[in-house]
């Protein structure tokens, strides 16, 4: 891909809808050219349940975006998230025509094509097909172009989701105006950003708590090995407070970002934050301690699924480089170490900073835009290859037939006529191959007298 070119990736969130605008740098970081969000209402747990607000928040975000960046935006990479996703291991075959011609970047991508065929259940689909290893006849090999071989096997990571959820982005991307470059789940843009390749080399989980899921993505030997998504996230810690401080939704966010903590001891008892009563009500006092108890029984249980989903693989594939946390939830205080008490891993917080230019707005530095951030640099990547895969094409060699020449054969000597004093010789006459059907014969070997006969 030539440097420069713009990317757009679009987070439809359960709590926030955000576009960001990138290109990659000179140095190879990415540049941000400006961002929009706005607040989302028609998605719950990463599923778009009202296609008019969701398009409504779309269009602003977006038009925030444009205006900041000076793009004119018309295409966009999503991200798709929510309960539906799961992932399985598929491993595919091609057999080669001929062991002796160096494999190819068609024919690797021909084997993941072909993945997107396999059968799936009424009202699932598959929606990215991602490869781990390849393997020619039978050894593993990293790169494999080049190779020679006549057997081509692949392990890939399928991600399946339903249908509808992912024709409702689809729909909500169309009515807002836009095409869809790509559909990325959102775990593995989040892990673009924040994940570096030291620590995908010695496996890790990056876990994404947003407002409405938190994603699960798990590397090892800078492959990925297994996704999920849990129907939990920062909502369900709000809707709690609620219910447990009796308070209304608007005060139990405002004292969760504020003052909120993942540890109820790391606070004082004597610590209390007032919360103002409705309608002329008495004000209510609220200790720091119980707030964070409220807090630590839901993110215990968040946790206590994510090692469930880590130990699928922790088994097979030790995480040496332990946990990342990313997203909104995880800027709420002492979340490392109830996180690594949790899962008994080290634990650090994902900044998607690593990977933007210093001139880039430090408010997009937070973990919350890491997801969208992450779209940006997966769709780079996706275009580098896609550019990639099409000069391949145009540089493919022509295969030329040599043409075989039939070998010289002696003219035999012409038979000379017995009849006449005079001897002469005539030209040999081929043998003719021509059928005479039975009309043909008697129209040759009888008169038409004869024949009217």
């Amino acid at each position: 891909m030539s440097e420069g070119k713009i990317i757009v990736g679009l987070d439809i969130g359960t709590t926030k809808i955000a576009c960001i605008v990138g290109r990659k740098g000179a140095n190879g970081k990415i540049e941000i050219l400006g961002y929009g969000k706005a607040p989302s209402t028609g998605v719950s747990r990463g599923i778009v349940i009202n296609i008019e607000e969701t398009v409504n928040a779309i269009k602003t975000a977006v038009d925030e975006a444009s205006a900041q960046s000076n793009v004119d935006i018309k295409s966009v990479n999503v991200g798709i998230a929510g309960q539906h996703i799961k992932s399985l291991q598929h491993r595919g075959v091609l057999m080669r025509d001929n062991r002796d011609v160096e494999i190819t970047d068609a024919e690797l991508e021909k084997l993941r094509q072909d993945t997107f065929k396999i059968n799936m259940i009424p009202g699932e689909e598959i929606i990215d097909v991602i490869p781990q290893e390849y393997y020619v006849d039978g050894e593993i090999g990293t790169t494999p172009n080049g190779m020679l071989g006549s057997k081509l096997e692949a392990n890939f990571h399928v991600i399946i989701g339903q249908k509808a959820a992912a024709m409702n982005i689809v729909r909500c991307i169309q009515r807002a105006g836009l095409e869809m470059d790509h559909m990325i789940l959102e775990p593995i843009a989040s892990a673009e950003a924040v994940l570096d390749e030291e620590e995908k080399e010695a496996g890790v989980a990056l876990v994404d708590i947003g407002g409405g899921t938190t994603d699960i993505a798990i590397f090892h030997e800078n492959k990925i090995y297994h996704s999920a998504v849990i129907p939990f996230g920062g909502n369900v810690i709000t809707e709690d407070i609620c219910q447990g401080c009796s308070i209304i939704r608007r005060y139990a966010e405002d004292v969760k970002v504020k003052f909120g903590s993942a540890v109820a001891s790391e606070n004082r008892d004597d610590e209390v934050v007032s919360i103002p009563g409705i309608r002329g009500r008495k004000a209510k006092e609220i200790s720091f301690k119980n707030l964070a108890g409220i807090i630590q029984a839901r993110m215990e249980e968040i946790f206590d699924l994510t090692n469930y989903e880590i130990q699928k693989v922790n088994s097979q594939h030790q995480l040496i480089a332990g946990i990342v946390l990313t997203g909104g939830g995880a800027m709420m205080r002492h979340i490392q170490q109830l996180a690594s008490f949790k899962t008994g891993l080290d634990v650090r917080i994902g900044y998607p900073n690593e990977h933007l230019t210093e001139e880039t707005d430090k408010a997009l530095a937070s973990p919350m835009y890491a997801t969208g951030i992450g779209l940006v640099i997966e769709g780079i990547k996706r275009a580098e290859y896609q550019d990639h895969m099409d000069r391949a094409k145009k540089k493919e060699p022509v295969v030329v037939i040599p043409k075989v020449e039939e070998p010289m054969v002696e003219p035999e000597a012409d038979e000379p006529e017995v009849e006449g004093p005079h001897t002469r010789r005539r030209p040999k006459k081929e043998k003719s191959h021509k059928s005479w059907d039975l009309t043909q014969i008697i129209t040759k070997f009888f008169s038409a007298d004869e024949i009217n006969e």
